[in-house]
């Protein structure tokens, strides 16, 4: 066909346009039916961030603007699909993933100095002899003490490439000049099971924290471990236990249960329906087995004791768990931050959804704890609100109920003495560990010929150190306070950090559980069977 010369300006101009129109709806992620889609919701928000940026009378952070948008939208949507910043998704991964590359102590930055606490056993550090007490003073040149130095900083200057080597200055206390030390960095567990040990000659008790990339692998030692103790029984505690990755608590469960039995199912919006079935891999399928519960195991942790509940297996001993029955997938944004998103929702084998109601706002939705204790049930299981429609039946014919978390078996009421608010506080803080490092530190070798299991046995704390511990708080609190009505649980609670600081590997857990009313009412379960 023959054009014209005059009107070819003309097209061409109308190509050009219509080529411009074309690339700035361009996204070449997108399939070629969304190419010519437009979407006026996303428009909207594009034009007001690009409004905001380019006329906004003030100089404005965008990229904040956009991170308070995203939680406004999540916030809208559920109390657990939530936005991880990018400067937050290293701590969020490692945490998760259940290692990281570093040197391998546990420090306190004490008075404006790193003060080691204890070297993480077979790490980098403790190969290296570094020890408890010890005071990193410089990292490859770079000085480590000072007021002004972060927490954050400080683990920058110590992790790296693994295998890097870091030279190390350290002050310990006793010798005339510094130290020099060369550690090879490496991965350092973040451990996810706090503790396995025997509670009697029979029953083995294993503690897990959250179900992170690496909680199988240090379940499944920490079995066979209490196994080859000679447990034939098994305490499973998932107390104050968040939760973690669906697949993990699958494969924990699976240790409990005979092949073929339903662990859980999921549903997603569009109603299709994946299940989780028990192989024949198991570990500890015959044994009487007893989970731990209160109110702040949630998801993973009742996903564990629901398929364990609903198929007439164990014992599930406690409170009622959390009720979290959403499950999250994280997607990646593209800057280094990331959603996760709800994408679906998970069954219990009889078919019960243990998610709590969320329609009352996020901010009622979190203040369920007070709900609860205002309410007694935390100490009578009778105030358990149960509703009979949501009543199902297990294949023995037991009665459990979904709406919200797992109701136990065996109620077993909050210890008021133990649980104290005010040592939960002092403990979550750290002046119970920054008190006993300070007085470990004064006189380490009184230590140094105790094994761990003759402290546990044996050892007993001073009311020297009850009233010493009163002054320290009452000099840093400007307060008066005093532990007349909770002696014996302050005894506890510094014997249980005193025995984390000089051993680690579960001494805190072994000490804190003796008189436990749950590990108690336990061992009663246990003699009757």
């Amino acid at each position: 066909m023959h054009i014209q010369k005059k009107y070819l300006p003309l097209l061409l101009g109308i190509a050009i346009a219509f080529g411009i129109f074309i690339g700035g709806k361009l996204n070449f992620s997108d399939s070629p039916d969304r190419l010519f889609s437009s979407n006026s919701k996303k428009d909207k928000l594009n034009r007001l961030i690009d409004y905001i940026d380019y006329d906004y009378v003030d100089d404005v952070n965008t990229d904040s603007i956009v991170d308070v948008t995203v939680n406004g939208i999540l916030e809208n949507l559920d109390p657990h699909s939530v936005y991880i910043p990018k400067e937050d998704m290293q701590r969020v991964t490692e945490n998760m993933k259940g290692d990281f590359v570093g040197i391998g102590v546990s420090f306190y930055t004490y008075k404006d100095t790193i003060a080691v606490i204890r070297s993480v056993e077979g790490g980098p550090s403790d190969k290296a002899g570094i020890k408890g007490g010890d005071r990193i003073i410089m990292a490859n040149g770079d000085s480590l003490s000072g007021k002004f130095l972060k927490d954050d900083q400080i683990v920058d200057k110590l992790k790296g490439p693994i295998n890097s080597k870091v030279d190390l200055k350290i002050y310990r206390k006793g010798e005339p000049k510094l130290l020099d030390f060369k550690v090879k960095r490496s991965n350092i567990p973040i451990k996810s099971v706090d503790a396995s040990y025997m509670l009697t000659k029979d029953l083995g008790y294993i503690k897990i924290n959250r179900f992170a990339e690496t909680t199988y692998k240090e379940f499944e030692k920490g079995i066979r471990k209490l196994e080859d103790l000679g447990a034939t029984k098994m305490v499973l505690d998932l107390r104050d236990n968040p939760g973690g990755f669906l697949g993990i608590a699958e494969k924990v469960a699976d240790e409990f249960l005979e092949d073929g039995k339903l662990i859980l199912f999921t549903k997603n919006k569009s109603g299709a329906i994946e299940k989780s079935i028990a192989t024949d891999k198991g570990d500890f399928e015959k044994g009487d087995v007893y989970v731990l519960v209160n109110e702040n195991s949630a998801s993973a942790s009742e996903i564990v004791a629901g398929a364990l509940q609903d198929n007439d297996r164990g014992t599930i001993v406690g409170r009622r768990t959390y009720g979290k029955g959403l499950v999250q997938r994280e997607m990646d944004l593209g800057d280094g931050s990331a959603i996760r998103l709800t994408v679906s929702r998970y069954y219990t084998p009889t078919g019960r959804s243990i998610q709590k109601p969320y329609d009352h706002g996020i901010q009622d939705y979190y203040d369920d704890y007070y709900n609860r204790l205002e309410s007694g049930e935390l100490v009578d299981s009778a105030k358990i609100q149960v509703a009979d429609s949501l009543k199902f039946t297990t294949p023995k014919g037991k009665i459990v109920y979904g709406g919200g978390g797992i109701i136990p078996d065996v109620f077993v009421p909050i210890d008021t003495g133990m649980q104290n608010e005010t040592l939960s506080y002092l403990l979550r803080k750290g002046f119970i560990g920054y008190f006993v490092f300070e007085m470990l530190d004064k006189d380490r070798s009184a230590y140094k010929d105790m094994t761990k299991q003759d402290f546990i046995d044996n050892f007993e704390i001073g009311e020297d150190m009850i009233f010493a511990f009163q002054d320290y708080l009452n000099a840093r609190l400007d307060s008066k306070i005093t532990f007349v009505a909770y002696h014996d649980e302050v005894k506890q609670y510094l014997k249980a950090t005193l025995g984390d600081q000089l051993y680690g590997d579960g001494t805190f857990e072994e000490v804190f559980n003796k008189g436990d009313m749950m590990i108690d009412e336990v061992l009663k379960l246990s003699k009757e069977n």
